[in-house]
């Protein structure tokens, strides 16, 4: 058979778990992991995903509360979380920002990016006595979409609203990132870093074709200019290079793809409709403009349908393999259920529904997501075991390979 390809992760399928930190356009410090109970019930979150085989989970580091400010850390908050991944030998991937700063830190102040990176030095010696490698880190979580909300439709701080404040964000956001991963490394030479961005297909609504060159711009320029930054493509003032990217984290949902709207967020596209593109070809863009390892950094279907999307993006997946394509994992996210944002109802994306009861919420597993997922261990050869089995060794990306050349033998054939 030849040599066993090993794949980056432990295990194929990852998870994670909401962290956002952001201050709200209301002006109010939001913390999604108190809002879902994850850091009370942090085990127990991490016995599912161990139940289930998953060996590999996003979490993150809470930026506002742990800089203290003048070089002084706490990072008490992710103890629960540690001691969590010690006791089920769960690997995690830390969202160093996901969407929170300091109070009293500025994205366009020159001191930003400085006082990012010594941050992350510091957590990265903190995690370095307190787990074993292989560590992984998500610097800034999806700094386009950060861009978007903070820079132009003024939800969370620092509430731009106007194209060139988001355009000033992405920049100052990548900066901060090329210096926090070079801070990271200085710890910890063999971490991997993992960028996290949406996949995005915009199309101009049939009645409106002079915003035809708007949407395509948003689908093949902004979509990938954080990225890009990154690599070292565009603003290679910044530092970027191939081994910053490192491993692409390209998120899939049904809302990245959209109807185009001047002002304001755009219009998800309805089921069926004809500027729909498959998964697959969304990869093929990531996958020929960096030629970078790839991992879906994020997925879920809403409610009823997170199986058939399940489905749906393992074919999607299948038939990018089969083409090629370097992916080494799909991150079903979130673990456990989140709320909506702007109306705190809980959205039902996640492996576990929560339900409120006895003044607490309750994990439920959604069975049929549970059920699909298990159906593709079984096709993978991921799980042999509920137990010990994922975690013996390294997964072999050829298990992976194998099973795409089985369940798809035409590579150019259509999913449908």
């Amino acid at each position: 058979m030849g040599a066993r390809r090993a794949g980056i992760f432990p295990t194929f399928f990852l998870s994670g778990f909401e962290c956002s930190t952001f201050l709200w356009k209301d002006g109010r410090r939001r913390d999604l992991v108190a809002e879902t109970g994850h850091r009370e019930q942090a085990l127990r979150d991490y016995e599912v995903l161990h139940d289930l085989g998953i060996a590999v989970a996003r979490e993150g580091v809470p930026w506002p509360m742990a800089d203290r400010g003048r070089g002084r850390y706490d990072f008490s908050a992710v103890e629960p979380m540690l001691d969590a991944m010690r006791r089920t030998r769960i690997t995690p991937v830390w969202d160093m920002c996901h969407y929170g700063y300091p109070d009293d830190a500025d994205p366009f102040d020159d001191a930003f990016s400085d006082r990012f990176a010594a941050y992350c030095r510091a957590f990265a010696r903190h995690v370095k006595n307190e787990l074993p490698g292989p560590y992984y880190f998500t610097p800034i979580n999806e700094i386009t979409f950060f861009s978007f909300c903070g820079g132009e439709w003024g939800w969370v701080a620092p509430y731009g609203k106007d194209r060139e404040t988001r355009e000033r964000l992405r920049v100052a956001l990548c900066r901060a990132a090329i210096a926090g991963v070079r801070a990271i490394r200085e710890v910890l030479p063999q971490a991997r870093m993992i960028h996290v961005d949406p996949l995005v297909q915009v199309v101009a609504p049939a009645d409106r074709p002079d915003q035809k060159e708007a949407a395509e711009h948003e689908t093949f320029v902004d979509t990938f200019l954080a990225w890009d930054m990154l690599y070292g493509k565009a603003k290679p003032e910044l530092g970027g290079a191939p081994e910053i990217l490192d491993i692409v984290g390209a998120n899939n949902y049904s809302f990245g793809q959209m109807e185009y709207r001047e002002h304001g967020p755009h219009q998800a596209l309805p089921p069926g409709h004809p500027g729909i593109v498959p998964l697959c070809e969304l990869l093929r863009r990531v996958w020929e403009r960096y030629r970078r390892p790839m991992v879906i950094g994020e997925t879920s279907g809403m409610g009823r349908g997170r199986p058939d999307w399940l489905r749906d993006v393992m074919q999607e997946s299948m038939a990018a393999v089969n083409r090629g394509m370097d992916l080494h994992g799909i991150c079903l996210f979130p673990g456990v259920d989140m709320p909506d944002w702007h109306t705190g109802e809980w959205l039902h994306n996640g492996i576990c529904d929560l339900v409120e009861r006895d003044g607490g919420l309750l994990r439920v597993p959604h069975e049929p997501y549970v059920a699909e997922l298990r159906r593709w261990q079984r096709e993978l050869n991921r799980v042999e075991g509920l137990d010990e089995a994922p975690y013996r060794a390294p997964v072999a990306l050829q298990d992976v390979v194998a099973a795409a050349r089985r369940l798809a033998p035409r590579p150019d054939s259509d999913w449908g």
